[in-house]
């Protein structure tokens, strides 16, 4: 098996009216990895995603699957994938057992393999009890589940997750995290596209971001955030700043007497900061840290 996942290289996607979704990207997903890539509405995601698992025809460009080019074969490129999109994609008056042993058959699966596997799924993500049931009588987000385990059924190498948590409720969202962190570690490749900045700070090692059809950033997820080495913080204090008080040092911007903002970085640390309001009997009653980490830098890399 090829140690690189996923290969883009030179990948555009110009559609009629010369409208250019994808501008000549490339990426590598390493085996093993849980990779994010993000970016605004109409950046190009989607149409990367549809290329990958060719529901979209590429202007031009290669993209390997487990070292498999999907226009040389297809079929066995297709057999490493599974794709998880934003709209559902199942027959939705079949019972859950159906969808997922269906969805099984097209893949050669022996009856034998197609039993354990829908069986494995349906349980680990919490559908058991619902595998009688029809797909149109689940909830939004056991919907959202049955699409992760049909992508899942036949055991592939990569899997694709365009927003798989979104109209899902917290609780939800929290165990699907646990489960991707389960088979992410069990060898299961894993891109994610996200709204939830939240979600891919939290999962993913590694990240692209992509914008206007280009990618802008690629890193590693700790790198990025390191960027963010200095963080800003509001403090609201419970009387007014004592005047002479010796204070330069922190480079304090005083928002009003009670209120006062610090940049937070290695010289000036929080602690340090803290130390100097207790040994000047100073009162903080509310601290806030106005820096979105993840989000900050998004819309940054992003802003036109």
């Amino acid at each position: 098996m090829s140690n690189i996942a996923l290969k883009i290289e030179g990948l555009s996607k110009t559609y009629p009216g010369n409208i250019k979704a994808l501008k000549n990207i490339s990426l590598q997903v390493e085996s093993g990895d849980f990779y994010a890539l993000l970016g605004p509405n109409g950046a190009g995601k989607s149409t990367a995603i549809g290329i990958i698992s060719s529901l979209v025809t590429k202007t031009s460009g290669t993209v390997e699957i487990l070292g498999i080019d999907i226009d040389e074969n297809h079929s066995l490129a297709k057999k490493k994938l599974g794709v998880v999109g934003q709209e559902v994609n199942f027959n939705q008056f079949e019972t859950v057992y159906q969808v997922l042993s269906h969805q099984a058959g097209y893949y050669g699966m022996t009856t034998k393999e197609v039993t354990e596997n829908s069986h494995y799924y349906l349980k680990a993500l919490g559908l058991w009890d619902k595998r009688n049931e029809q797909g149109r009588n689940l909830s939004g987000g056991m919907k959202r589940r049955l699409m992760v385990a049909k992508a899942l059924v036949n055991n592939p190498d990569l899997l694709i997750l365009d927003e798989p948590s979104a109209g899902v409720d917290i609780e939800l969202r929290r165990s699907l995290w646990d489960f991707l962190k389960e088979i992410n570690k069990k060898g299961t490749t894993i891109i994610l596209t996200t709204h939830y900045l939240e979600e891919a700070e939290k999962l993913c090692k590694n990240i692209s971001i992509i914008n206007e059809g280009s990618i802008v950033k690629t890193s590693s997820m700790n790198s990025l955030l390191n960027e963010l080495e200095t963080q800003n913080y509001i403090f609201e204090l419970k009387t007014s700043f004592p005047q002479n008080t010796d204070h330069e040092r922190f480079n304090f911007e005083f928002l009003s007497d009670r209120c006062l903002s610090v940049n937070v970085n290695q010289e000036n640390s929080l602690n340090q900061i803290i130390n100097f309001f207790s040994e000047n009997k100073i009162e903080v009653f509310n601290m806030t840290n106005e820096t979105n980490r993840l989000e900050e830098l998004f819309l940054n890399l992003t802003k036109k």
